[in-house]
């Protein structure tokens, strides 16, 4: 089925109507209509061209809200109708030892998972994703949506940026009594502050931006250090349990790695594109502590972040624009000039 779309047709053109050709539901999909499709920075560096592998034209978009049209003799779980969401990944290999443990996004078959756009990692057939009318995917990677209609364009963030900062979260096991520090007041870094916040730990947000200290406590944060200010640093030194990292510029990590706990944790999700400098061992081998990373979520558990965030009321804060603006909302996302995502209302399209 052919489908209005938005697609770069290579690093250094604008973004411009397409056409994609939507597979009719086999057994097993579920086609629905794209209502909303969230605006993630992994979109502006495939469309311009700015990660390896890329392939044009790209359609990006992996933060996906949308209605059932269509599904699957087989399909139990969707019905026509219901509102669903699809995030970074449409397959998997589904036999490796991370896809039976629900962690596709390790999927350690010979291409690992297939992106919702940009094809399987590792190469593979060109997949086009979100900044289109309508989607077909496997059951298995749909997601049931329960917020309410009024929400629905702040949920699709959640499929991205809520799951980046959610898994961590879980994975180390935050709750109260834990203190979690975010870095950066970003899409990633401000779902990652009302998360935390949520599951009952001590919230402290770390800027650059003297102007983001009101907003940090809107979205939750106990305190604000202004990470420029050497005297604010020092007072959390060897006080955090964990500290979630969503800068995506190369920075000095041993400025945060001296505030974690013996056997803390900092947590990198923000992907630059040079590397950070080396951090030092010792900051690591004195008190134990770990520099690791977190990639997306798996199903199960990026349904159990869309549940908890139903149930919590908790939704991104964005901005609503028309694919038509796209390339001006890539330009402001790159001086920091949203809070905290763009979503692309796809009634747009039309």
């Amino acid at each position: 089925m052919q489908t209005k779309a938005y697609a770069a047709q290579s690093a250094t053109t604008k973004l411009a109507p397409f056409s994609v050709d939507r597979r009719a539901p086999g057994a097993k999909d579920v086609a629905l209509e794209i209502l909303y499709c969230g605006v993630c920075h992994s979109d502006l560096h495939t469309a311009r061209g700015e990660w390896h592998g890329v392939q044009f034209p790209a359609v990006p978009g992996h933060e996906i809200v949308g209605r059932v049209t269509a599904v699957g003799s087989d399909v139990k779980k969707f019905k026509p109708g219901q509102i669903v969401g699809v995030g970074c990944m449409v397959d998997s290999c589904r036999s490796c030892a991370a896809c039976k443990e629900g962690l596709e996004q390790y999927c350690d078959g010979p291409v690992s998972f297939t992106g919702t756009y940009g094809g399987p990692v590792g190469g593979g057939p060109n997949t086009y994703g979100g900044y289109s009318a309508a989607i077909t995917v496997d059951q298995d990677f749909v997601l049931a949506v329960n917020h309410g209609e009024k929400d629905l364009a702040a949920v699709a963030p959640l499929l991205c940026a809520g799951i980046t900062t959610w898994s961590p979260l879980r994975h180390w096991k935050t709750g109260p009594g834990k203190k979690v520090g975010i870095v950066g007041i970003g899409g990633l870094g401000h779902m990652g502050i009302k998360l935390a916040h949520a599951l009952g730990a001590h919230v402290v947000a770390f800027t650059t931006s003297p102007d983001k200290i009101a907003d940090a406590r809107k979205l939750g944060a106990d305190e604000i250090v202004i990470s420029k200010d050497e005297a604010q640093m020092k007072a959390h030194q060897g006080s955090f349990d964990l500290i979630i990292n969503t800068v995506a510029a190369p920075h000095n990590l041993d400025a945060y790695m001296v505030l974690l706990k013996r056997e803390g944790a900092q947590v990198l999700v923000g992907a630059p594109p040079t590397p950070h400098p080396s951090p030092a061992a010792f900051n690591l081998i004195f008190k134990r502590r770990s520099l690791t990373g977190s990639l997306i979520g798996g199903i199960a558990e990026t349904q159990e972040m869309l549940d908890f965030c139903a149930k919590h009321g908790i939704v991104s804060d964005i901005e609503m624009i028309k694919m038509q603006d796209i390339d001006n909302a890539y330009d402001r996302m790159l001086k920091n000039d949203v809070k905290y995502r763009f979503v692309v209302d796809m009634a747009s399209l039309k």
